[in-house]
């Protein structure tokens, strides 16, 4: 396991790599980020692990100083999974050279998530297109829990006709069914409950609102949740996964987009 905190030595270790299989993170590593690096393992190459707590997607200083961080818990994890090379860029060291690409954000990067977090795409695709100008992976591995984001991310690769493939990989869940998030080490016991029960009742209703589309409400459901103990819903939206239209059909398949507070934490899930 090399470790990198320079992007000029970095870019000296990986120059005759064919094939790197990339996996950024923004550090507090659970059972998600292992599935992606275990996923990029089974493909030719070395696999490369990026820790950087990006300042720029992130709407208030406060959530930023909050979000939690462990680096010598994933150093460990890192080494007991035997990665390849780590790359723990500073703000400088990341931020301090032109990039070629200019930023691509679809459209769709101004619903759901986008409404209420107005910068926060443009950050997370400015790191991103830095980190592929940087490495030139072959893949990048990205979690679906995070659908929008791995979405915009294709759409800019795509657009810009960078050289890299983006390699999907499917939701990680704890046992009692929350999405794995680096976020859930600022629930307390209560909060994990409230969010396991969100989680199980909107499974159970999905087959509801497969009944009455394309005309159903979620006005009831949002006070059901509020009634769990969800202090605030950002929004809980259904859109066609692959036309990314709202259904209007019950042939149609499609996924529940939620982003709720359970104190001053915010989660987002897709079901």
């Amino acid at each position: 396991m090399k470790i990198f905190k320079s992007k000029h030595k970095l870019k000296e270790e990986i120059s005759n790599i064919k094939n790197i299989s990339f996996v950024p993170t923004m550090g507090g590593l659970h059972k998600g980020h292992m599935s992606l690096i275990k996923k990029s393992q089974n493909f030719k190459g070395k696999t490369l692990v990026s820790i950087f707590v990006n300042p720029k997607q992130f709407n208030e200083k406060k959530d930023f100083l909050n979000y939690p961080r462990n680096l010598k818990k994933d150093l460990r994890i890192l080494k007991h999974l035997n990665v390849d090379l780590i790359y723990l860029p500073g703000l400088k060291d990341i931020f301090s050279f032109q990039v070629k690409n200019k930023i691509f954000l679809d459209k769709f990067s101004k619903k759901l998530c986008g409404r209420s977090r107005k910068y926060h795409f443009k950050g997370v695709l400015n790191i991103v297109n830095r980190f592929l100008e940087l490495i030139k992976p072959k893949y990048i591995f990205l979690l679906l829990k995070d659908f929008q984001q791995s979405y915009l991310i294709r759409r800019h690769i795509v657009k810009r006709k960078i050289k890299t493939k983006v390699i999907n990989c499917k939701t990680i869940r704890e046992k009692n069914g929350i999405a794995c998030s680096t976020r859930n080490n600022n629930l307390n016991k209560n909060q994990l409950k409230i969010a396991s029960n969100v989680i199980k009742y909107l499974k159970n209703k999905k087959k509801l609102i497969k009944k009455k589309l394309p005309n159903f409400k979620f006005i009831n459901i949002k006070k059901d949740l509020i009634n769990l103990g969800v202090k605030k819903i950002d929004y809980i939206e259904f859109y066609n996964s692959r036309t990314l239209k709202r259904p209007k059909s019950k042939r149609e398949k499609f996924k529940i987009f939620i982003a709720f507070y359970l104190n001053k934490t915010r989660l987002i899930d897709n079901i």
